[in-house]
């Protein structure tokens, strides 16, 4: 929802005038179930639309290393739903890493590859979170000895070499039936969609450079 209405208002404010990338969401299903399936993150949709625009804006041609660095070059914002701390289980998180809701996105880390988070695609969205004028991005960490779930990050990174990063808005009681999540984090998930598409090619080269 959030990406959707953010790549629409990025569209609406003229900002296809200016982009030099190609701004797009990927809508995927079977997450809950492993991701294996022909509609799934982990079936070759992802490779091969990029192949495909890489084609197209190569006459029609296809080259190799044109493919290649248009995946060096692209970049996937894995947007699912991130923990946020729980009063009765405040355990369960690691000290300094305890999300809380209505205060800001958050990026999901974890050594042991669940999430795709690296320190330059981190780096990226918490530039874009501070061009937009948001809250500092918060930081999802499970505790070592806590076992922890995945995303669709590792699974698209693994398969296609594409920088990744997990984020998500916080929330309390997540897959339960009364998931809660607060308010101000729907605004906050619009402004850095809308940021991320109009700023990331700037955010990224300065990096680069």
């Amino acid at each position: 929802f959030l990406a959707l209405h953010g790549l629409v208002e990025h569209v609406d404010g003229s900002g296809l005038e200016k982009d030099e990338d190609i701004s797009l969401i990927a809508l995927f299903d079977h997450e809950e179930v492993g991701s294996s399936s022909i509609t799934g993150a982990g079936s070759p949709i992802m490779g091969e639309a990029v192949q495909r625009i890489s084609s197209a804006l190569n006459a029609g041609e296809t080259n190799p290393d044109l493919y290649a660095s248009a995946l060096a070059k692209s970049f996937v914002l894995s947007v699912d739903q991130a923990h946020a701390v729980h009063p009765n289980y405040a355990s369960k998180h690691e000290k300094g890493h305890m999300p809380k809701m209505n205060d800001g996105m958050v990026i999901k880390r974890n050594s042991n590859q669940r999430y795709a988070t690296n320190g330059i695609t981190g780096l990226i969205v918490r530039e874009c979170a501070r061009l937009a004028g948001l809250p500092a991005v918060q930081e999802f960490v499970v505790r070592n000895d806590c076992g922890c779930g995945s995303t669709i990050g590792p699974i698209i990174s693994s398969a296609t070499g594409i920088r990744a990063v997990d984020m998500g808005c916080p929330q309390l009681s997540m897959h339960s039936i009364r998931e809660q999540m607060g308010v101000a984090d729907l605004s906050h998930g619009l402004a850095l969609f809308r940021s991320f598409f109009a700023n990331f090619s700037d955010v990224d080269k300065s990096i680069s450079n």
